[in-house]
């Protein structure tokens, strides 16, 4: 009876030892490992709906017939709204969904963030220019991807949860000359990495499935994409929920002569990405910047913040140009995370 008593304890410790081995080479690649298992633990006993489904999130699904046809595959009650705004906007160089109108948070003093499309970069003339509901991109077709996404992640969608469950990758009806679709990146090694997260759109499911949108989404390497790019995003949602409301604008860094993948359309693979934030709640606006490159790190979030200047230079895009130039010009060559990173974000 002891013996029985005494083999059912060493297998209990067996079994305990197999476990914190099968966490720790799961978890060892992220930047903060104890931090990402606790928000699992915490997905699975208070977000129950996430144990409705137990799909990885960032797999690449395979093509199925439809796949290769570049159409929207939601219901066709939404299709329908999608191709009469077609009709509205034409097939032009700047398309747009319905918007609702946008209000500024009214814990922001500062008059220049009332300005329309305040959180934009600078447009050119022969920019095409998607705006969906809650993002707007910049598309770059050369490339088969944006080169910009600007949004507002406010506290609210931060906080929330809203299941991905339902939503799949399809080609943006608003982009005239057709964007990439989901098969070009099948069996290609890279991820189907989001620019605008659908973590940070929780209060409305046409929002979130927007972001699912070919043009939001570039080849990330798998690593990267559920590693440190992941951990990135997560801090930006804390950051929103302590600070309110943030502006951001993410997106690759393009170039000529980036390798290629895609089956009909030639997607370049970027070698960085790059991920801005304004916070306008403070006393003093804040603004910081994330430059990474397109692989496996478990390096800490702060070695990779470079200055707004050195992002302008490297992908020629001049960002939140309706600052007052002297903010501007201070906010966007300092390279520093005072205001950002604290003991609890």
């Amino acid at each position: 009876m002891h013996r029985k008593g005494l083999r059912w304890g060493n297998t209990l410790i067996l079994l305990f030892i197999f476990v914190v081995i099968g966490l720790i080479l799961h978890y060892r690649g992220r930047t903060k490992p104890l931090v990402t298992f606790w928000n699992d633990v915490k997905s699975v006993f208070i977000y129950q709906e996430r144990g409705k489904s137990s799909t990885n999130p960032y797999k690449n699904p395979e093509p199925t017939s439809n796949d290769n046809v570049a159409s929207d595959d939601r219901t066709s009650s939404e299709a329908k709204d999608d191709r009469s705004l077609l009709e509205k906007v034409g097939i032009g160089k700047t398309s747009s969904s319905e918007e609702p109108e946008e209000t500024t948070s009214s814990s922001s003093n500062y008059d220049f963030a009332n300005l329309k499309d305040f959180h934009l970069p600078a447009i050119g003339s022969n920019d095409q220019i998607v705006r969906h509901r809650k993002i707007t991109l910049r598309y770059r077709e050369q490339y088969e991807q944006a080169d910009w996404v600007a949004y507002k992640l406010t506290n609210e969608e931060a906080s929330a949860y809203l299941s991905r469950d339902g939503n799949k990758f399809v080609p943006d009806p608003l982009v005239g000359t057709g964007s990439a679709i989901t098969s070009d990146y099948t069996r290609s090694g890279y991820d189907r990495g989001h620019l605008a997260p659908a973590g940070d759109f929780n209060l409305n499911p046409t929002d979130k499935q927007e972001t699912f949108y070919m043009s939001n989404i570039s080849p990330q390497v798998p690593d990267f994409n559920r590693g440190i790019w992941n951990d990135l995003e997560q801090k930006f949602r804390q950051w929103a929920q302590r600070d309110g409301f943030l502006y951001v604008v993410t997106g690759p860094v393009l170039k000529a002569g980036l390798p290629t993948i895609g089956q009909r359309n030639e997607i370049a693979v970027p070698e960085m990405y790059y991920k801005i934030a304004l916070c306008v709640t403070d006393d003093e606006p804040r603004m910081i910047g994330f430059l990474m490159k397109n692989e496996f790190s478990n390096q800490n979030l702060k070695t990779f913040v470079v200055s707004v200047d050195e992002i302008e230079r490297l992908t020629g895009i001049d960002f939140f140009p309706k600052l007052p130039d002297t903010l501007e010009k201070k906010l966007e060559s300092a390279n520093t995370t005072k205001g950002w990173f604290s003991a609890r974000n």
